[in-house]
C-alpha cells in the first residue's frame, strides 16, 4: 500500500511540476523563435514549477511524507532547491550567451519591470539557498532562519510569477494568466495554512506539562497530558513538533520523538537532550505550562514494517524513538526477538538505563552497549559501532529483519554503510536523522 501511494504521489508531483510549462506551451504561443530562446524559457517554467512545489513538501502533510519518510522528503527538498536555483539561473545565462544584448536586462535601473521582477526572484532564490546551506556558519538563529526561509520563498515565487505575467509572451491570453495565477496562489496558500490556520487548530487542543523528569547528563523526559479530552494516537517511533509555553503563532517550535508507549496516548513523553538554546532550558519548564502538539509525523516506526525481528541501533538521544518502540512492544506483549545496540560516549551518559533494564525482562530483548570511552573494568565493546559487532546481530538472507537506526549524523552514515556493505537491503533499513532544517 505504501509503495502504491508513493508511486501515485511521485506521478502527481511530476504532473504538478510541469503545469507552468504545459500552460506556456499551450496555444497560442509565439512563432518563429530560436531554439536557445525556447530552451531558456522552458527551463524557467520548469524552475517555477519546482519552486512552487516546495511549499507542498514543507507543509507537513502526513500523507505526503509517510510513504517516503520525513528524512527522505527533507533531503529531497534541500537538493531539489539547489537544482531549482540552477534551472532558474540557466534561464538568463542561456539568453545572454546566445545573444549578449540581453545582458542589459540584468540592470535593475533599466526601467523594465518584467526584467526587474525576474532579477529579484533570482536573488531571493539564491539568498534562500545560501542561508539554508550555511545557516550555522553565518550565525543565523533557528527562529530567524525560519522567518527568512518563508519570506524569501514566498517572495521568490511571487516575483517569478510576476516576471512571467509581465513578460506576457506565453501567457498573453486571459485563461493562461488566470491558470498560472491560481496555481501559484494555491501553493502559497499551503504556507498560509501551516503558519496561520493550523496553529489555530492546535490552540484548540492544548496540552499541559505534568512533569519534567531528569535522567543522566542533561537528558530529560518532558511529560504532557491533554486538557479535557482524549490523547493523541501515534505509531511508535514517530515525532511531533512542540510549542512549549508559546503563542500558537510563535515561530519557535521544535521536533521531538515520542519516547512513551503508543499504547498510552493520554500521557505523552519526549526524551530531550540539552544541546541548544531551547533544549538547554528544558529543565526549567514548570508543570502547568501549555504545550501545543503538531503531530504525529514521520515513518520511522516498527508498525509500518512486517518484520519477524528487529535490530535497533541508537546513538545518544537517538534512543528516544527506539525507547518508544520498546515500551510499546512491551505493553503489547510482543515476543519477537529484539536486539538493541546503544552507543554513547561514556557509561554515565547512557540515558534511560533503568527503563532499558526493565524492558530486557519484559521483552525478548538483548542490549549491547558500546562506549566510546570504556571505563576501568568495562568488559563491553569500546570505541565505535563496527562491522564485527553488528554481523552476529544481522539476520540471514531469508530473515525478515528490519533495522532501525537513529543517532548523530556521522554515526548514522558510518553504520548505514556497514549495513549496506553487509548485504542488508536498503528497504530493510529505516533512518531517523533529527536534521529537519
Amino acid at each position: 500500500m505504501r509503495l502504491h501511494t508513493g508511486l501515485l504521489l511521485i506521478g502527481l508531483y511530476i504532473v504538478l511540476a510541469l503545469v507552468p510549462l504545459l500552460v506556456g506551451l499551450a496555444p497560442p504561443t509565439p512563432a518563429g523563435r530560436a531554439f536557445w530562446l525556447e530552451l531558456s524559457v522552458a527551463l524557467g517554467f520548469v524552475g517555477l514549477g519546482q519552486l512552487a512545489l516546495q511549499f507542498a513538501l514543507i507543509a507537513r502533510f502526513r500523507r505526503i511524507s509517510q510513504p517516503f519518510g520525513i528524512d527522505l522528503v527533507m533531503q529531497y527538498h534541500r537538493e531539489i532547491g539547489i537544482l531549482t536555483v540552477l534551472l532558474v539561473l540557466a534561464h538568463p545565462v542561456i539568453l545572454i550567451t546566445w545573444r549578449p544584448a540581453y545582458a542589459r536586462m540584468l540592470d535593475p535601473l533599466s526601467g523594465d519591470p518584467a526584467a526587474l521582477s525576474g532579477v529579484l526572484a533570482t536573488v531571493a532564490m539564491v539568498g534562500l539557498v545560501v542561508v539554508s546551506l550555511w545557516r550555522r556558519p553565518l550565525g543565523v538563529g533557528y527562529e530567524a532562519w525560519r522567518v527568512s526561509h518563508g519570506l524569501l520563498g514566498v517572495s521568490a515565487l511571487a516575483l517569478a510569477q510576476t516576471h512571467v505575467l509581465l513578460t506576457g509572451l506565453y501567457v498573453a491570453v486571459p485563461w493562461k494568466y488566470a491558470a498560472l495565477a491560481a496555481w501559484s496562489t494555491a501553493f502559497v496558500g499551503l504556507i498560509v495554512y501551516l503558519r496561520l490556520l493550523k496553529p489555530l487548530e492546535l490552540a484548540r487542543r492544548p496540552w499541559r506539562v505534568v512533569e519534567v523528569r531528569p535522567d543522566v547528563a542533561g537528558t530529560w523526559s518532558l511529560v504532557i497530558e491533554p486538557e479535557g479530552r482524549e490523547g493523541l494516537e501515534f505509531a511508535p517511533g514517530q515525532f511531533a513538533w512542540l510549542k512549549v509555553g508559546r503563542s500558537a503563532w510563535s515561530v519557535e517550535e521544535h521536533p521531538f520523538s515520542f519516547s512513551s508507549s503508543a499504547e498510552r496516548p493520554a500521557r505523552l513523553e519526549f526524551g530531550i537532550k540539552e544541546l541548544g538554546d531551547f533544549t538547554g532550558r528544558i529543565g526549567a519548564v514548570a508543570p502547568g505550562t501549555r504545550v501545543l502538539v503538531d503531530g504525529p509525523h514521520g515513518s520511522f516506526s516498527c508498525d509500518f514494517h512486517a518484520a519477524t525481528d528487529l535490530l535497533l541501533i541508537a546513538g545518544g538521544i537517538g534512543i528516544s524513538p527506539i525507547l518508544c518502540m520498546l515500551r510499546t512492544l512491551a505493553d503489547r506483549g510482543d515476543r519477537r526477538p529484539l536486539a538493541l545496540v546503544y552507543a554513547c560516549s561514556r557509561w554515565d551518559r547512557v540515558a534511560f538505563r533503568s527503563e532499558l533494564t526493565d524492558l530486557e525482562h519484559r521483552l525478548d530483548l538483548r542490549i549491547v552497549y558500546v562506549l566510546e570511552e570504556g571505563h576501568e573494568g568495562w568488559a563491553g565493546p569500546a570505541g565505535y559501532v563496527t562491522r564485527e559487532l553488528l554481523m552476529p546481530l544481522i539476520g540471514d538472507d531469508d530473515a525478515q529483519q528490519q533495522v532501525f537506526l537513529c543517532g548523530p549524523d556521522g554515526m548514522m552514515t558510518a553504520v548505514e554503510r556497514i549495513l549496506l556493505d553487509a548485504g542488508v537491503p536498503s528497504d530493510r533499513i529505516s533512518l531517523e536523522r533529527f536534521q529537519l532544517v
